[in-house]
């Protein structure tokens, strides 16, 4: 199964195009118009099932899956934490649950981004130790700039999906650091001066086992499309 994760920086129907070269199985794109404004030309292969969160039709989370995988969201959706929408994903050789996320949310007075994780694994801790777990996407956050004091920074989430054995492949496949990132993902307003680590794949220990290749798009490839750069994760499943 091949996994991949890119913010677009909206436009989404501009740039389908570019990333199903890469050919996806599962597709999490953070800043994603609605599924009404997009369409997938004769040349490039159409997705099975798309789902689509968001209150700006312009700018949202969309998910897509191709060739055999299919998606359901979960009864257990909580669509106040904003946006984290946990995803049945079945077809392949092993069936898990996929959060999706985008971690933005202007108008929670409690956070507005990586404290919208740390609200989605309390309110989801029961199905994080249910099974085969990936959560994947744009987390806005990297432990730079953790508050100390502040419930549910970079360092809690993380720390909190360790004890869960759910690992950022990343940093364990690379050997890195939270904190230290070799490879960026985000380039402020597109300048390579400005690189952060922000996006993420996690995935509990049973999947991690069965990654085979973890790659991170550069910035001289993917500039042109947006200040995000993918993340392309391939599974033995």
């Amino acid at each position: 199964m091949r996994l991949i994760t890119w913010n677009c920086q909206g436009a989404f129907r501009k740039k389908a195009n570019v990333i199903l070269l890469e050919q996806p199985d599962i597709l999490v794109i953070p800043e994603c118009e609605h599924p009404d404004k997009i369409s997938f030309d004769t040349t490039t292969i159409k997705p099975n099932n798309i789902l689509w969160f968001g209150d700006n039709k312009h700018k949202g989370l969309g998910i897509f899956s191709f060739n055999n995988y299919k998606l359901k969201l979960l009864d257990q959706h909580n669509a106040d934490i904003k946006i984290i929408s946990p995803i049945s994903v079945t077809g392949g050789q092993l069936d898990f649950t996929l959060f999706a996320i985008w971690a933005n949310n202007r108008n929670d007075p409690d956070g507005q981004y990586v404290e919208q994780i740390w609200k989605a694994i309390k309110h989801y801790d029961q199905l994080l130790s249910s099974g085969p777990t990936i959560l994947t996407g744009d987390f806005n956050s990297n432990k730079i700039w953790d508050r100390p004091k502040r419930i549910g920074n970079h360092s809690a989430v993380v720390d909190k999906l360790t004890e869960k054995n759910i690992h950022s492949v990343y940093h364990k496949y690379q050997k890195q650091e939270q904190g230290k990132e070799s490879h960026p993902t985000f380039y402020l307003q597109r300048k390579k001066e400005k690189p952060y680590h922000i996006d993420y794949c996690f995935a509990s220990e049973d999947l991690y086992n069965k990654v085979e290749s973890f790659e991170i798009g550069s910035y001289e490839n993917w500039i042109t499309h947006s200040d995000h750069t993918p993340l392309i994760i391939s599974f033995n499943i």
